[in-house]
């Protein structure tokens, strides 16, 4: 372990973007063998911040020591060089390719003589298996990526931050989908990196975790670091106070709103898979959330999809305002006035290499046509820009919305029932 007291120091980091100040002087010091958690609310620049770390981003001003030796990181390979790695919260392996590929990619072992070098498929799999076994990970290192779940794709990308044997491990939302047992299994791997001197900075929204994992929690606000306080010494209510920067008296008020008249029913509905979702039934009155919770692997994104008419169903009724109806695709749907949200976002929710008006307008193309059935493109811009101010979303249009290519998340409004994967399920006016 290290003699000097920070394994980690960022100092008066500033990071701008037009018309913004992303971070705004903000100093992370990180001691060796420790779980430093960062916190803040959406926005806070928590992500940009460690972009920063990881050479994402290249800051205006600041400097970062690693070990008490400035370095200078101008872009990933910097960092994975210094042993910084970063398991970033959007995940983005190569779909077509193995787990051990994908683990490797970059740095595959090699046989051969000279120039001649070829990848040693036989010593790339020993590895995987090896880390794997480490790890406690039972995954097959031959299959494709793109056939396994979110949580065990999220192992994969922490199985691949650890074969880096970094001295720095950034985690942003590791355990977002990942079910009770494998958070528990996440921490058990945590805790054997702190034994090995690693220091890891955990990002996450979820309190428990934090005060279970954490030796020190650095809560920012508005770009700004708040400070640093010993884990033990804080709670849920002072973190959350320290976050929105005033005491919370009424973490959760009286709701004063009343539900309307039922919209939508949903009785015993059941997929063609037998293991799937069965004799499900609930109703959704206007004006009303609806939550639908539950582990991974629940069905409950099957659930939504099967309303959405993109999975079969095999028996069942779904009623909207009392009158039964016929979905089966999601052109039926969006006849009803159905929207969905997906639960990943950028694989299934957007087309990441168009602009955001193009995205804005792709689920409604009929509205924005001109007698000749061609794109009438300044209906298509104000319709999109219309959608962003009735959502109230600011950052859903940049300046340059018609050759920006959509780098996040957006949506939009609409006036029937919305399913929003993962978040619930609510009824619009």
């Amino acid at each position: 372990m290290s003699e000097h007291p920070f394994l980690l120091e960022m100092n008066d980091i500033t990071k701008e973007f037009p018309g913004v100040k992303a971070l705004d002087g903000v100093t992370l010091k990180v001691r060796p063998g420790t779980v430093h958690a960062l916190m803040g609310e959406n926005g806070a620049g928590k992500s940009t911040l460690m972009k920063c770390l990881f050479g994402i981003y290249e800051p205006e001003g600041g400097e970062i020591y690693l070990n008490g030796g400035k370095v200078v990181i101008r872009n990933s390979k910097d960092a994975l060089i210094l042993g910084i790695s970063m398991i970033h919260q959007e995940l983005h392996p190569i779909p077509f390719r193995s787990v051990m590929e994908n683990i490797w990619l970059g740095r595959f072992p090699t046989v051969g003589y000279g120039p001649f070098q070829f990848v040693d498929h036989k010593k790339m799999k020993q590895d995987t298996v090896e880390l794997f076994h480490d790890l406690g990970i039972d995954i097959d290192p031959d299959i494709k990526v793109g056939r396994l779940s979110v949580s065990r794709v999220q192992s994969i990308e922490i199985a691949k931050a650890v074969s880096y044997r970094s001295r720095v491990i950034v985690m942003d939302e590791p355990t977002s989908s990942l079910t009770a047992v494998e958070v528990d299994h996440l921490f058990r791997i945590i805790r054997d990196l702190k034994e090995r001197g690693v220091a890891i900075i955990y990002i996450s929204h979820k309190m428990e975790e934090i005060l279970q994992i954490s030796d020190d929690v650095t809560i920012m606000r508005d770009g700004r670091k708040i400070g640093t306080w010993p884990a033990a010494e804080l709670t849920t209510d002072s973190i959350i106070s320290k976050m929105v920067g005033r005491d919370l008296t009424r973490r959760f008020p009286e709701r004063e709103h009343v539900p309307g008249e039922v919209l939508l029913e949903v009785r015993n509905l059941t997929s063609i898979i037998p293991k799937s979702f069965r004799s499900v039934t609930f109703s959704l009155r206007r004006g009303e959330i609806l939550g639908i919770g539950g582990l991974v692997g629940a069905q409950r994104t099957e659930l939504i999809e099967a309303l959405f008419g993109l999975r079969e169903i095999a028996s069942g009724n779904i009623l909207l305002k009392g009158r039964e109806v016929n979905i089966k695709s999601p052109e039926d749907a969006k006849k009803q006035g159905f929207a969905l949200l997906t639960e990943e976002r950028r694989a299934t929710g957007i087309f990441p290499v168009l602009s955001v008006h193009e995205n804005g307008a792709v689920a409604n193309l009929k509205n924005y046509r001109n007698m000749y059935f061609l794109l009438n493109e300044k209906k298509k811009k104000g319709g999109c820009n219309q959608n962003g101010r009735e959502v109230k979303n600011e950052n859903a249009f940049p300046a340059h919305p018609d050759h920006e290519p959509v780098g996040r998340e957006s949506a939009e409004g609409a006036s029937g029932p919305v399913a929003a994967d993962r978040t619930g399920y609510s009824a619009a006016g």
